[in-house]
């Protein structure tokens, strides 16, 4: 509560300087007394009345009889040296500001860095605004999207439409294996980004510059190849790899023709080995088919520069005439569009890697932190103004202006906040590898090669400066000089409580919010992994099987793996029940109907162990016999639910149709439903079948108490098996683990905010209690004078904080639930959100304040009430 600002500004314009300072402290006096005893309207009329009087020419404006203009430079100085000599003279007082806002702008330091990495994708090519990539919309019982677009898509465009400069098409393959033969010696890598096929115009839409070489010639020959600089040291060292050759897959072999400079962190495209797209057919014959409209592969993608003055629409009109030519009775519906280069990053409906959305999110949580920081500093601030009244009011009976104690105050919030982004640089380098680990990026603190982080760091040094430092500095330096020697501030000259409440309720009610969606998220993630899948995950090992391996050789590793001890059982399958890799989806064709069913049907080859192995429960029927190839199949109850049937018994026996009856056989039993993909989907009609020639993987199930010399059996026996390839594995219940990457990071990320914002709201209540003490320090003495014990003296405290946190939960609780909810409505199969959650939250947000707050109010239960009230 003050006097009407605009009375006050009166003042300001009306009275001459020398006089200014002098009737406004008066008045400021005289209208804090009426307030206490006449109330706050009184009190307010009271000042207008007076500053009325004051407006008559005796006290207008004139030039100040004054002493010469002191030095600028010399006041600077003198600014820096005492906020030196305070920050020096109150260790702990620097150090928890100092550290409060270093850690709140390290988080906001690697936040910008991390938006600023995202923003910068692919926007190095020229012409970018005219880059777009084909995409499908897939509209089935629901509408599905997908990267691509079918196989000959790329070719026939070309040819039938001029709306693009250039078009191309690019076949990616990853986890291949490049061999290398070295005089004597084969050296083998395994390359997790894989290679790409790629058409020559692909490198006139993209700028990926050829150190080595010409673009008009390296890829047009068959079996040719360019490298980054990168892979040819790694393949070559210091010899010249043009003409050069390696083997991809064992299959097939390539000649080195150009040599790429290595590629911007800042692109999706992570492949550092482009082969020549005419070589695609050696490799995958069905991929590299310019008829294989009927299916589509995720790894095929086709771009185009469009010319300019077209527009996307303009495209898109005709595209629909495709799905008439070429896909007219399918059910599986398709609808092509184009995406824009500068979406494909942002945009997770089509794989992309980070919404922007996400990136609003993180920016709001930097804001917040860094905001939370200066909060921190200005409760803190605020409560050593008691301590600093007799040193204003003598520096104002000295002559010193408003202006010049609110500038030394903010010269002291500058220097902790130059030393806090000291501080917080290093922070931030220090924790960069751990960001780069769990956002998968390559970010890099050098402010001397990005500009922007340049730029970010003093704005953000100004920033917090002034925001931190203007309301303690306005505080300080609007003390009256009198009542501040006399050393009677009151509760409204260094600023409202109430303010400070407000400040701790926003803090602790996010604080609460973080740390309720940390619990529910740590639940879901439990409840995801540990949950019954419907099939047995535990101690299966899935090995790889090598490429173009025989259906004879195949029953042949199968039998020698099965003799190894600690293992039990061995099933050859295309992947496991849970994966995101299956044989087909296809539109089914049930019981020789005329027309495919509208839903589909996810396809996994698998062989007669397959069942019994995972436990799969059977339901009705009975396994499959061994085979080859398909000849009879196993579906789920899912699969019987979709066809609207009473019981599972009823397909026993009917005919199913495959891949537009490519693949026919009679089904011969049913299955437990279990979840084959994550819990954010819904589990999807399956359909087991054998078929030798799509298998890709060996389930191992393994003794959990002889692990360790089973693998190594495993490995020997594999690698004895297999020399010319390179050994890999991994634990089911691992690749299952994978499917919520995205939660685990999400995870790890409200653990780290939620401690970091607790951490700060704990030094909001610690400048608050250091307040509190302050303020009540004679009350404490008097009530322990008239007998009042530690406990009760620790109530004073304890009930204040106890009603913050509660109005914090209050706020919290309701955010926290919807927020939440919304969440894991992402899951198909999610827990809900119980009232233990709510209790924990507010429990643990109860025992951080208590251990917070603890020793400053124990201190000033147990100071001696002789030294407080000496001074009366």
């Amino acid at each position: 509560m003050k006097p009407p600002r605009w009375a006050d500004r009166l003042l300001e314009i009306f009275v001459a300087p020398h006089l200014r300072e002098d009737v406004q402290g008066d008045l400021h006096e005289v209208f804090y007394k009426q307030l206490e005893q006449n109330g706050l309207v009184k009190a307010r009329r009271a000042f207008i009345w007076a500053v009325l009087h004051y407006l008559q020419p005796y006290f207008f404006k004139r030039k100040p009889s004054g002493h010469p203009k002191p030095s600028h430079t010399a006041m600077i100085r003198n600014y820096f040296q005492i906020a030196l000599r305070n920050l020096e003279r109150k260790k702990s007082y620097t150090f928890i500001n100092v550290s409060g806002l270093a850690l709140g702008m390290a988080c906001g330091i690697l936040i910008f860095m991390l938006i600023s990495y995202h923003l910068s994708f692919d926007n190095f090519h020229a012409n970018a605004d005219r880059i777009y990539r084909f995409v499908t919309e897939q509209h089935r019982e629901t509408v599905s999207y997908r990267p691509n677009v079918p196989n000959p898509f790329g070719k026939v465009f070309r040819n039938d439409y001029t709306f693009g400069e250039k078009v191309a098409r690019i076949a990616s393959s990853n986890d291949v294996l490049i061999s290398l033969k070295t005089g004597g010696e084969i050296r083998k890598f395994k390359e997790d980004a894989g290679v790409a096929f790629a058409e020559t115009d692909f490198f006139d839409i993209f700028n990926y510059p050829l150190l080595r070489g010409d673009f008009k010639t390296v890829l047009r020959e068959p079996n040719t190849a360019i490298l980054t600089e990168r892979m040819a040291r790694k393949y070559f060292g210091d010899q010249n790899p043009i003409n050069q050759t390696f083997h991809l897959d064992n299959k097939v072999q390539f000649r080195i023709t150009g040599i790429l400079k290595d590629l911007p962190v800042h692109t999706d495209r992570k492949t550092e080995i482009f082969l020549s797209y005419n070589t695609l057919r050696q490799y995958d014959e069905w991929m590299a088919s310019d008829e294989s409209w009927g299916g589509m592969n995720s790894a095929m993608q086709c771009f185009v520069q469009l010319k300019p003055g077209v527009s996307p629409a303009q495209v898109e009109e005709v595209l629909p005439a495709y799905v008439k030519k070429y896909r007219p009775t399918n059910k599986n519906v398709h609808h092509y569009k184009l995406q824009p280069l500068a979406d494909i990053h942002f945009n997770p409906r089509y794989g992309g890697a980070i919404s922007k959305s996400n990136l609003w999110v993180l920016a709001c949580i930097g804001f917040f932190l860094i905001v939370t920081a200066c909060i921190n500093f200005i409760n803190l601030a605020t409560a050593q103004a008691l301590n600093r009244s007799k040193e204003v009011g003598v520096r104002k009976v000295l002559g010193s202006f408003r202006g010049q104690l609110f500038w030394q105050f903010i010269a002291e919030t500058g220097l902790i906040t130059t030393l806090a982004i000291f501080l917080a640089c290093v922070t931030a380098w220090l924790l960069l590898p751990s960001v780069n680990d769990w956002f998968q990026v390559q970010i890099s603190l050098n402010p001397l090669n990005d500009w922007g982080l340049a730029l970010f760091l003093p704005a953000l040094a100004v920033v917090v400066t002034f925001f931190a430092g203007s309301y303690p500095g306005l505080i300080l330096a609007g003390f009256q000089p009198v009542v501040a020697l006399k050393g009677k501030l009151s509760q409204p000259h260094i600023g409202g409580f109430n303010t400070r409440r407000t400040l701790i309720v926003g803090q602790f009610a996010i604080s609460q919010a973080l740390i309720i969606g940390m619990i529910v998220i740590t639940d879901q993630m439990r409840y995801s992994t540990q949950s019954d899948l419907g099939f047995d995950k535990e101690a299966v090992v899935m090995l790889p099987i090598a490429p173009d391996t025989k259906p004879i050789s195949l029953k042949t590793v199968k039998h020698q793996l099965a003799q190894i001890p600690g293992v039990k059982t061995v099933s050859v399958c295309q992947s496991a029940p849970a994966s995101n890799y299956n044989v087909w989806n296809t539109s089914p064709q049930y019981d020789n109907r005329s027309e495919d069913e509208l839903f589909s049907v996810s396809v996994k080859a698998a062989d007669e162990q397959y069942i019994p192995m995972f436990d799969l429960k059977l339901v009705a029927g009975r396994n499959l016999f061994p085979a080859d190839s398909a000849r009879e199949f196993v579906v789920n109850e899912t699969f019987t639910k979709k066809l609207g049937l009473k019981s599972p018994q009823e397909v026993i026996g009917k005919t199913l149709s495959l891949n537009k009856g490519q693949t026919t056989g009679p089904i011969v039993g049913v299955v437990g439903d279990f979840h084959d993909r994550s819990f954010h989907e819904d589990i999807n009609a399956v359909c087991i079948m054998s078929a030798s020639d799509l298998y890709g993987s060996y389930a191992v199930k393994i003794d959990g108490t002889t692990v360790k010399p089973t693998l190594a059996a495993l490995e020997k026996t594999w690698s004895d098996l297999h020399p010319d390839q390179l050994y890999e594995y991994e634990f089911l219940d691992e690749h299952i683990a994978n499917f919520y990457k995205t939660e685990d990071l999400m995870l790890r990320l409200i653990q780290t905010f939620a401690a970091l914002a607790v951490f700060i709201g704990g030094l909001g209540l610690y400048g608050l209690v250091s307040f509190m003490a302050a303020q009540k320090t004679k009350e404490i003495g008097i009530r322990k004078v008239l007998g009042s014990s530690v406990g009760q003296i620790l109530w004073i405290f304890g009930k204040e904080f106890s009603r913050l946190i509660l109005i914090a939960f209050a706020v919290a609780a309701p955010v926290a639930y919807y927020g939440m909810n919304v969440w894991l409505n992402h899951f198909t199969f999610h827990i809900d959100v119980s009232v233990g959650v709510f209790a924990t939250a507010i429990a643990s947000t109860f025992l951080i304040a208590f251990l917070t707050v603890g020793f400053k109010s124990m201190k000033a239960a147990g100071m001696n009430p002789v030294k407080a009230l000496r001074s009366e």
